[in-house]
């Protein structure tokens, strides 16, 4: 559906929180239809407002009285629910419109004129969730329009999903959590995601938001809407699909071909703030660690246990998963020792060598000194502890109360504490959930959901308004980009055109001109080196005759470009472009070049524009750094120039809607500088966003 921006308003969303009253439209009294779950549902809610229940049958429903119509009702409803058959919506929408309805949650699938009816409520100042949604909840309203049953708790779910979305709650609900708000916006025909998470923004209950998404329209929107969040306190943990090569196939650059979907949605969770999870599963298990403990405020990592095999199991899956496992300090290390017996591992990982058995007293001390640190940003206890309790009864007393001491130094520091106990459940596992010690019953899922809250430390980045001049591309191939480059500073070898062997006046006055050995390159071709268009370490004038004609023999008349190789010792090949996805925007890519590029894929990707800071830490995260910074006796290159013409690059493209790729392959950077030896700039078709997401901030 496509709408322009003026006809798009944002009126108040409080009719889908907390309306004065509902009316379901195909209230039913069979289980097996959506009619008996939303009547079911918002009963629950009649003594905070009026339920209505509408079936044409008339007669008593659920111990309500039904009415045939929206007409018969005693009163205007707020709030709609329409699970009538799809050939019947268009009608009923109408009649309430009539009557004055304010919002409408629509429950069918596959409705007739769908986007017209949609129009038809915007016209009226109303508001649509839906259609082909799973329902919506608000806990501390009473509002439930949904199947099956939700927990009160600080987790709010928006999903395009609506099973997943109730997937995620019920595993919510089983680790002791719950929904603060629940919302499945099925397909977005009206109200979107940008404008629920905008309504989250300012709900106090909810703590993290768990949003499900299958596609990005209006990503500029979404990832300022998730910002907002974040800057309201609150985490996003995003869930997608997508791990495939659909979205680059028609890539013409190395730089399009080597970002999938999901580089670029992590991209975008980046500059947001949040962080994307695998599972619903995943979700859950991070949110119990937000909800008790908060994000760590870096990544090292303390690790302590009663078991040297726990422990440095332990150690080995936090180490993969990112997280810091550093070797403490001699003070430190001095300090547990004191604590332990002769012989335990004090570096970290701490082993306590039995100490735990003798007393458990022991557990509190070390995991205490532990959060006392300043060398800790987050404290793993892992093995056995949990487990007194469940199999020796006698202790449960003891360690229950060892875990409110535990709870109680986390709180003091302000370090978070996690656990990982061989048990699933007992009474220290309830009491650990009672005094906010996330606790999980793999070293996996713990170290996972510390290391994906960790993740979360880093701020948001507002992404900057470029300051490059917009700009166009006027041609095409090589000399197209040059042009489109050169005023950002990217520098090229020195060159000349020349158009055809036969001229040998111009091969030679090239040759004359520059120093070899020469380059020649067939100018128009996007992979010069796959169809042969490019011939290096010309030797001399009669050897670059002889390349010209045998070139374009097999390629034929076009803008052949003769320049100087870059000789340059000690130089690195890098690989620097920008995609502009049509959905979430610019991408700009580093990482090592080269024909190689494709194959090592050794690259790191960020949302353009990029300022300095970012561009540098892009660089870090390449494997390929350790080249940059000088390897095996070499010197280092020039990495500060590098990263100018990352922000450099980045900023051009990103003021360039009509640029859908470009690309820079090899840029060779030197400890004298960049020199950009090949480069593709590829202009695609002007669009016009189809979805009123993608107005609204």
């Amino acid at each position: 559906m496509t709408q322009s921006p003026e006809l798009v308003t944002t009126p108040t969303l409080d009719v889908f929180r907390d309306p004065a009253s509902v009316a379901v439209v195909g209230a039913s009294a069979d289980p097996a239809k959506w009619g008996y779950w939303l009547a079911r549902g918002a009963l629950t809610g009649r003594d905070r407002r009026d339920v209505y229940l509408v079936n044409r049958g008339g007669g008593t429903l659920l111990g309500a009285p039904a009415h045939r119509s929206l007409t018969d009702l005693p009163g205007v409803p707020e709030l709609v629910a329409l699970c009538v058959p799809p050939a019947a919506v268009g009608a009923v929408v109408d009649e309430a419109l009539t009557l004055g309805v304010r919002g409408f949650l629509g429950i069918t699938a596959g409705v007739p004129d769908e986007d017209a009816i949609a129009d038809r409520i915007r016209a009226a100042g109303a508001r649509l969730v839906g259609m082909n949604s799973l329902g919506l909840v608000d806990t501390s309203t009473d509002l439930q329009l949904a199947w099956g049953g939700f927990t009160a708790g600080h987790i709010a779910i928006v999903s395009q999903s609506g099973q997943l979305g109730s997937e995620i709650a019920g595993l919510a609900a089983r680790a002791g959590m719950g929904v603060s708000r629940f919302v499945s916006i099925g397909n977005r025909t009206d109200v979107t995601a940008v404008e629920l998470l905008d309504d989250l923004a300012g709900d106090d209950r909810t703590r993290v938001v768990a949003l499900y998404l299958e596609s990005f329209s209006g990503g500029a929107a979404l990832i300022r809407a998730i910002t907002r969040l974040r800057d309201a306190g609150k985490h996003t943990l995003l869930l997608t699909v997508g791990e495939s090569a659909a979205s680059t196939r028609l890539a013409r650059s190395h730089t399009g071909s080597m970002t999938s979907v999901l580089d670029v949605v992590d991209a975008a969770a980046r500059a947001a703030g949040a962080v994307r999870v695998h599972t619903p599963g995943q979700i859950v298990q991070v949110a119990q660690l937000l909800l008790a403990s908060g994000v760590p405020a870096g990544p090292r990592i303390g690790i302590v246990g009663d078991s040297g095999g726990q422990t440095g199991i332990a150690a080995d899956v936090a180490a993969r998963a990112g997280l810091d496992v550093a070797e403490f300090s001699a003070p430190t290390t001095a300090r547990l020792a004191r604590l332990l017996p002769a012989g335990a591992a004090c570096a970290n990982p701490v082993d306590l060598a039995g100490a735990g058995e003798q007393d458990l007293t022991n557990y509190l001390t070390l995991v205490t000194e532990l959060l006392d640190s300043d060398e800790t940003d987050s404290v793993l206890l892992t093995g056995y502890f949990g487990s007194y309790a469940v199999d020796n009864p006698a202790l449960a007393g003891r360690e229950t109360a060892l875990v409110a001491q535990m709870a109680a130094a986390a709180r003091r520091t302000g370090t978070p504490l996690v656990v990982h106990s061989m048990v699933a459940a007992g009474p220290t596992i309830e009491a650990m959930r009672a005094h906010g010690v996330p606790v999980y019953p793999s070293i996996e899922t713990a170290v996972d959901a510390l290391a994906v809250a960790t993740r979360l430390a880093a701020p948001a980045r507002p992404l900057p308004a470029p300051t490059a001049p917009a700009a166009d591309l006027t041609g095409t191939g090589y000399l197209a980009a040059q042009e489109f480059l050169r005023p950002v500073g990217v520098r090229f070898p020195a060159a000349r055109i020349v158009h055809s062997p036969t001229d040998t006046a111009a091969t030679a006055a090239a040759a004359t001109d520059l120093t070899p050995p020469y380059v020649l390159k067939a100018s128009w071709l996007e992979h010069k080196s796959e169809a042969g268009g490019v011939q290096v370490g010309i030797a001399d004038v009669d050897a670059l005759h002889a390349a010209f004609t045998a070139v374009h023999a097999r390629l034929g008349d076009g803008d052949y470009v003769v320049e100087e190789m870059d000789g340059r010792p000690d130089v690195v090949e890098v690989i620097l472009g920008v995609r502009r996805d049509p959905d979430l925007g610019p991408v700009v890519l580093v990482g090592a070049g080269g024909t190689e590029a494709e194959l090592y894929r050794d690259v790191a990707l960020e949302m353009a524009p990029v300022d300095h800071a970012t561009a540098h830490r892009m660089l870090r995260r390449l494997t390929a750094h350790r080249l940059l910074c000088g390897w095996r006796g070499r010197p280092a290159v020039d990495v500060d120039a590098l990263a100018d013409l990352v922000v450099a690059v980045s900023e051009r493209a990103a003021a360039a809607p009509a640029i859908t790729e470009v690309e820079i392959n090899p840029l060779r950077v030197g400890p004298d500088g960049v020199l950009a030896v090949d480069a593709l700039v590829v202009r695609g078709p002007q669009t016009t966003p189809t979805h009123p997401e993608e107005y609204r901030a």
